[in-house]
């Protein structure tokens, strides 16, 4: 699978600030994990896929990298991981499974990874709200006409908005996805609210993008 743009957004956004355990759902190649792990040394994240080509390409990559202390992979469905787990977590993202409805590919692999039938972010909502430590938080990608759902979702679980930023493609595009985090303790909230816009035109990244992910990408 190809690192995707979503997963970079996620992984260089998301606040790891006071994170000694975090869980990713759904790692993919595991590039949000090593992300999250060159961001803050002192974390140990589990990483979690039910694909099991994704798993093995994930273990090497974590193999291979500075991080392999810090990371750990386990080939299993969120569900029975949720079940199953002790742990309490500090932070838990997820670029989850979103086209929900649509027409299916041949290929298993984007399935797992491109549509809700297994997991939709719902269920990843409702079952991550038990893993969260009390000041814990949650964060995902979703397309932007998610907006309304997460909303309802959330508050049926006792989650609360705490960052919102709106993700525009192009300027004088509308916006494709929205990167949220959900705070646990609904007694600090401090509701941000902002805009990202991705590149000024094909190629041309806005200093914005670059400031966020710059320090992701080899070819500077």
């Amino acid at each position: 699978m190809k690192v995707g743009t979503d997963g970079v957004l996620l992984g260089a956004w998301v606040n790891v600030e006071d994170c000694a355990k975090i869980l990713d759902i759904g790692t993919g190649t595991g590039l949000i994990a090593l992300m999250l792990a060159q961001r803050n040394a002192d974390a140990h994240i589990d990483a979690i896929d039910i694909d099991e080509q994704c798993v093995q390409q994930a273990q090497l990559n974590v193999a291979n990298s500075p991080f392999i202390r810090q990371i750990e992979i386990q080939h299993t469905a969120f569900q029975h991981f949720s079940n199953a787990t002790n742990n309490k977590y500090d932070l838990i993202v997820s670029n989850p499974p979103y086209f929900q409805n649509a027409l299916k590919s041949p290929d298993k692999s984007r399935n797992f990874a491109r549509h809700d039938n297994t997991l939709s972010f719902s269920d990843i909502m409702a079952q991550a709200s038990l893993l969260l430590n009390p000041k814990g938080r949650l964060a995902f990608i979703l397309p932007h006409n998610c907006y309304q759902q997460i909303l309802d979702e959330a508050a049926k679980v006792n989650l609360v908005v705490h960052r919102i930023t709106n993700v525009f493609p192009l300027q004088k595009k509308p916006p494709k996805r929205i990167l949220v985090e959900l705070l646990k303790d609904v007694h600090a909230f401090n509701y941000i609210k902002n805009d990202l816009v991705i590149e000024l035109s094909r190629h041309q990244y806005t200093p914005e993008f670059i400031a966020l992910t710059d320090d992701f990408y080899l070819d500077k």
